[in-house]
């Protein structure tokens, strides 16, 4: 089976939609599909990081046309996000096409928060089967598989988006996640069973466009953290605020390590007792492991999601603004004046998904194609 995946990393966009993909890449790979990645070369970009996983990445240049030429008038009612695009859609179809043409794939899977319907017909000769990633609900889609990974997400979000026949998969049981966060679930909830608060994690994302990582440290200075309490910061290679935050983290009052690329997330979210971090994919690592969370919404797309597992009482939501200082003293005040507190965010958080969610959606891929 061929599966070409189309997806982008970029400072605004971070990393989150190429990792969700290389996930279910490497899933399928698992059961001997070719798998390809088309992506755009924007700054930030992970191709090489996607080559050095093994698979073959055609990469797509930044179009020559200035920034506010980027969307003509025949682009009626462009996707909100379609700045993170770097290009029309037509431009993006029009530079795809030789690369689907010539592999013919048996799925393309499209993860773009910038592409919509009018890219997925200019490309319908070039594939078998359409599958499509989103977590909004905002757009049309020619599509036969559809999977919104959000939390308490409904079918119904999506009938008046998608064609009747398309199949849709919409809730985080079907959450994108690496196998060794089921793996793990055991160990990981088992050892929250004696609650404590040793060891923190701090993790804003692959990039952290925004510093938000430097918010937060400074943020903690104020906050009654145990005095033998631990601080891991995790951030990507790309990040560009990562020499600031290392000199920060020298500085703070309790031990903390700053670790770039990190490999085994599972484990380190396993072996930590709370975590300060961004809304976004990693949200259904750190439920999967019943990891507490105080969460930060970085991004206008995030806040629907990160709401509801609010709502749930999964996550406990803080705000990146004036108030994060007072926010994050009174959360850190909560769990360590009641760890019970702190045993019942995670026990939510582990409602929310059990880490099989890309197993899952795998043998919709295959079962739809035979």
């Amino acid at each position: 089976m061929n599966v070409v995946f189309r997806a982008d990393a970029s400072l605004p966009i971070s990393t989150g939609h190429v990792m969700r993909c290389l996930t279910l890449a490497d899933a399928l790979a698992a059961r001997g599909a070719n798998c390809q990645f088309i992506s755009r070369a924007h700054p930030g970009n992970l191709i090489e990081f996607v080559r050095s996983r093994g698979y073959t990445v055609h990469a797509l240049s930044e179009p020559p046309a200035p920034a506010d030429a980027l969307h003509p008038g025949d682009e009626a009612q462009p996707p909100i996000h379609s700045h993170w695009l770097g290009a029309t859609q037509a431009q993006d179809a029009e530079a795809c096409a030789p690369i689907l043409a010539d592999i013919q794939p048996d799925w393309l899977i499209l993860d773009h928060y910038a592409l919509d319907a009018r890219w997925e017909l200019a490309l319908k000769p070039h594939y078998q089967r359409l599958m499509v990633i989103d977590d909004l609900a905002d757009r049309p889609h020619e599509c036969d598989l559809l999977l919104d990974q959000t939390h308490s997400r409904k079918a119904e979000d999506y009938r008046a988006w998608v064609p009747s026949s398309c199949a849709l998969l919409c809730g985080s049981q079907y959450a994108l996640l690496r196998p060794e966060f089921a793996a793990l679930r055991p160990y990981s909830l088992q050892r929250r069973a004696e609650p404590q608060l040793r060891q923190l994690l701090i993790t804003m994302g692959g990039v952290d466009k925004d510093n938000a990582t430097t918010q937060v440290l400074e943020a903690l200075r104020s906050c009654p953290l145990p005095v033998d309490c631990r601080i891991t910061v995790v951030m990507g290679a790309t990040a560009p605020w990562l020499a600031e935050v290392e000199r920060l983290a020298r500085n703070m009052p309790w031990s903390t390590q700053v670790k770039v690329g990190v490999k085994d997330m599972a484990r380190l979210m396993a072996d930590s007792d709370l975590a300060i971090g961004a809304a976004g994919a990693t949200s259904w690592e750190r439920c999967c492991l019943g990891l507490p969370t105080g969460m930060l919404v970085l991004a206008e797309n995030q806040k629907y999601a990160a709401w509801l597992l609010d709502q749930a009482q999964a996550v406990r939501m803080l705000r990146l603004d004036e108030e994060l200082k007072s926010e994050l003293v009174g959360f850190i005040k909560d769990v360590t004046n009641s760890l019970e507190y702190l045993k019942r965010l995670g026990e939510r958080a582990s409602t929310i998904t059990d880490g099989e969610g890309c197993k899952r959606s795998m043998e919709w891929l295959i079962s739809i194609r035979a």
